[in-house]
């Protein structure tokens, strides 16, 4: 064990450890990035075929990656990529970027970490780590992950290869904090595999690297991160429920709690949760909290609340265009926005596909338009946004339901030309004529 730690160690330092990064999406392709530019020869593993290409010609389709740096890599055979998992025997370092999504009853999708694993497994050789950087149930990595690893391959985990879980931090849309410089948690099993790991991501990334006991742990930090976030922003969605019954306006609330400089932090409320972290990984915890006979009150309550929110925003759309005397049965509606935040194309989990659909199903006529999403695919079905937002194309709807805060968008001529518009975002707050604005 000692001789293999001190070979990949020794690896690291002169940079020949090769490194294989499985899944090229938003947490992937970023991160077979940052390490190809620290100098380490990378390759790309991914079952989509176009995903493969685009990075072999050296064409971008993740905004966190630069294009002109990605295009460089692959001229220089720093980095590559491949659907071919025979190749993994080539490398010395393995990071599995894959999805973590809920099946049709809310509950975790593996399967895409079992399938990698399983492909991995299959060309795993002595002297290699692997590293799982999926978001994911506490357990995982020690009980799917390596059990797999160890059958597939006839090795033994600790002394043949090492294991380890790191969890991806990654923030679409970010100007602050990348890949790069973001700090990044480690938890492995076994000293030697958290030393070797650590030290593999204190070569490539600016940001501090904090070592954890166990890959458990690492594993509840991270859905620690983000089920704080969601019992956080639940609670100031209920509240904004309440402030309308009380006519209380909750985003002035907010901006007088955030006057004080100790414990507050501002959340703001909005249509329902997207993203890839963010609505889905409480599941996980919930789920795997029932093994053990124990009921996450407070997290579930808080998912009860937040995923009910595009429904609550459609019933308020429903009051506004009562009061403008239009039925929501044949209302022409606008969504700006579908993207789950601001200034990104992303738009995976967005709200603003579950407030079209309760939309729909009251029998209103929806369109969008987003200058981040040109065209989307929802539940098999493809749309495309309004090319272009003039002021007669604004007059035309019954309502503008306010879905994302993008900042390219024109809202003083939004307003100026509306006939109503529900802002689930307040991006409208500096508008100082507010006669045809309600917020949420």
């Amino acid at each position: 064990m000692e001789n293999m730690k001190q070979s990949m160690l020794e690896k690291i330092k002169d940079r020949t450890l090769r490194i294989g990064v499985v899944g090229l999406g938003y947490v992937g392709l970023p991160l077979a990035v940052e390490k190809a530019k620290a100098g380490f020869p990378t390759i790309g593993f991914d079952v989509q075929q176009q995903k493969v290409d685009m990075v072999n010609s050296g064409h971008n389709y993740i905004g966190d990656v630069v294009d002109s740096e990605l295009e460089a890599l692959v001229a220089s055979g720093k980095l590559s990529a491949t659907s071919d998992y025979s190749f993994v025997k080539d490398v010395d370092f393995v990071a599995i970027c894959v999805p973590t999504p809920l099946d049709d009853h809310q509950q975790p999708d593996v399967s895409y970490m079992r399938d990698s694993a399983i492909e991995v497994a299959k060309h795993l050789h002595s002297g290699t780590a692997v590293v799982l950087e999926s978001t994911t149930y506490p357990g995982t990595t020690e009980e799917l992950v390596k059990p797999i690893l160890e059958q597939g391959s006839g090795l033994k985990c600790g002394e043949d290869f090492y294991l380890g879980f790191s969890p991806e931090r990654v923030d679409p849309g970010n100007l602050i904090y990348k890949t790069k410089n973001t700090p990044k948690v480690v938890g492995a099993i076994g000293k030697d595999a958290t030393e070797v790991i650590a030290a593999l991501y204190e070569a490539v990334l600016e940001g501090e690297v904090f070592q954890v006991s166990s890959p458990a742990v690492a594993e509840m930090e991270k859905i620690l991160e983000n089920t704080y976030r969601n019992i956080n922003i639940g609670l100031v969605n209920e509240l904004a429920i309440l402030c309308d019954k009380m006519g209380i306006d909750i985003w002035e609330v907010i901006e007088a709690a955030k006057t004080k400089p100790f414990g507050f932090q501002a959340f703001y409320p909005g249509p329902g949760l997207g993203g890839h972290c963010i609505p889905l990984d409480p599941y996980y915890l919930s789920w795997k909290a029932r093994e053990y006979e124990f009921h996450t009150s407070m997290i579930e309550s808080s998912m009860m609340i937040n995923d009910r929110m595009p429904e609550y925003c459609v019933e308020r759309a429903g009051k506004i265009l009562n009061r403008h005397k239009k039925a929501m049965n044949g209302a022409k509606v606008l969504l700006l926005g579908v993207s789950y935040k601001q200034d990104i194309d992303d738009y995976r989990e967005s709200p603003a596909f579950r407030v079209w659909d309760h939309l729909r199903y009251s029998g209103a006529k929806v369109e969008y338009y987003d200058p981040w999403v040109p065209k989307c695919t929802y539940k098999g079905r493809n749309y495309e946004s309004i090319p272009v937002l003039t002021p007669e194309v604004v007059a035309g709807y019954d309502l503008v339901i306010i879905t994302t805060g993008h900042t390219d968008v024109d809202y003083p001529m939004v307003q100026k030309n509306a006939q109503a518009i529900f802002d689930t975002k307040n991006v409208m707050k500096h508008i100082k004529d507010r006669t045809n604005i309600e917020v949420l």
